[in-house]
């Protein structure tokens, strides 16, 4: 039985405590906030024990995983000290806001010899994974062109609720909150990005960060692609990955694949009644915390059969990289090129 503990009891930590409670071989331990009061109805509400602050929670020696649901901009900070203490990982989405942080995590947990996954939930949607399925087994052939959206809507009170909400140091905007998750699906569904060329702007809210961003990509394989995030778009609208190969297309919308055309290998045109993929149906979404315990059961079983996790610090590393290039193409308004150089200007 592998116990859990939860830095940070702000909105996301629910779903982690959710997820936990799915899983047969798992359990929610203890948690802690910079807020006791706060820890304190959250631990109530499910069921386990508020610790003083972290040093106390990284001293049970019931807890060997820590979730960390900080703010995105202490993720790092909060990461590496759980790592000292032998824990295994869960990072929320991003991995941190700065690729330096990013590094200095991935080299704890790696010098500690724990585990380290970085939440994308959604690879774990049935749609997604039949998806990457038909990638991967050539039904979609050559890929051409990946479009991903999320238009959200976010209110003014949702940024103000919190100092550190819409910030560049802590938070970052609509694309680093938001949208990453569908970038990092487009990344997992294309692969690398070799150019990015983007614009950025922040339109209808009091913030720091971005509300808009809109980002053309060239993919290493010569495929194109596009990005849009936002939290202004009211009343908001499902996210959405489209992927097109010289065999087809697959729509899939918040996890749900819910348009295909593909090229039947019997000779059927694409989308008609007698195309395979047509006649399997579209897949059913999953709802509330079940990717989250998806996520979480995988590493769990990387822990207990010693291989990596299916999402690695690697590859939030990848994520947050593209999302930073985003930001970096629209404050010099000329094309970016990646692996991403760190220094003054990208962090």
């Amino acid at each position: 039985m592998h116990g859990f503990g939860i830095a940070g009891t702000g909105i996301i930590a629910s779903t982690h405590a959710q997820a936990v409670a799915r899983l047969g071989n798992a359990r929610l331990v203890a948690v802690t906030d910079v807020s006791a009061d706060t820890a304190g109805r959250f631990a109530e509400r499910h069921g386990c024990v508020a610790m003083p602050d972290l040093d106390a929670l990284l001293a049970r020696d019931d807890v060997d995983v820590v979730s960390v649901c900080v703010p995105s901009g202490l993720h790092a900070e909060i990461g590496i000290r759980a790592a000292a203490a032998g824990k295994h990982l869960v990072i929320e989405k991003p991995i941190d806001v700065t690729l330096a942080a990013a590094d200095r995590l991935t080299e704890a947990a790696e010098a500690a010899g724990v585990k380290l996954t970085v939440i994308s939930q959604h690879r774990f949607d049935p749609g997604l994974l039949e998806l990457k399925n038909l990638a991967g087994t050539g039904a979609l052939g050559r890929l051409l062109l990946g479009e991903a959206s999320t238009k959200w809507y976010r209110s003014q009170a949702y940024y103000d609720s919190a100092a550190w909400r819409g910030t560049e140091a802590l938070d970052g905007g609509s694309l680093m909150n938001q949208g990453i998750h569908y970038a990092d699906l487009l990344l997992w569904a294309m692969g690398p990005v070799a150019e990015v060329t983007a614009f950025t702007a922040t339109q209808a809210h009091a913030m720091e960060a971005e509300d808009v961003a809109l980002a053309l990509l060239t993919f290493r394989s010569g495929a194109l692609g596009t990005l849009v995030s936002s939290t202004s778009v009211f009343p908001g609208f499902a996210q959405r990955l489209e992927i097109t190969g010289t065999g087809g297309t697959i729509v899939v919308t918040d996890g749900q694949i819910t348009s295909r055309g593909l090229a039947g290998k019997d000779g059927h045109p694409p989308g008609s009644a007698g195309d395979p993929a047509v006649a399997a149906g579209a897949s059913t979404p999953l709802i509330g915390a079940a990717s989250h315990a998806a996520q979480l059961a995988d590493l769990l079983a990387a822990i207990d059969e010693g291989r990596e996790p299916a999402v690695t610090g690697a590859d939030g590393r990848a994520c947050l990289e593209l999302v930073l290039a985003v930001y970096e193409a629209a404050r010099t308004g000329g094309p970016v090129t990646l692996p991403l150089r760190i220094g003054p200007d990208i962090r």
